[in-house]
């Protein structure tokens, strides 16, 4: 299992747009085979910070999603909006290791 976490830092202003493309990119991605998790977070601190929680059940099935058509549709709309680049750190799954307690 692979767990990425991505870091977005968007412009403010653009938050509820950023927002609305990243709830389609989530309702998409939750279908793909092999996902387990795609969770879409707001910095209760900062809400022009964001953070999306996805998990994989291999670096395959991670790797096909930045093939999908909704991810590249939602890269390309999200790209203006951002106020740097976002990150992107992977993790290795210690525990749940079973997949029904995901």
């Amino acid at each position: 299992m692979i767990v990425t976490c991505v870091t977005v830092y968007v412009k403010k202003g653009h938050e509820e747009d950023f927002i609305r493309a990243s709830v389609k990119n989530h309702e998409a991605s939750v279908k793909e085979d092999g996902n387990m998790r795609f969770d879409v977070l707001q910095c209760n601190d900062d809400p022009s910070q964001f953070l999306l929680y996805e998990a994989y059940e291999s670096e395959e099935a991670s790797g096909a999603h930045k093939k999908t058509g909704h991810y590249l549709e939602w890269r390309k709309t999200i790209e203006d909006w951002m106020a740097k680049p976002r990150g992107g750190v992977a993790h290795s799954v210690i525990r749940p290791l079973d997949r029904d307690k995901w």
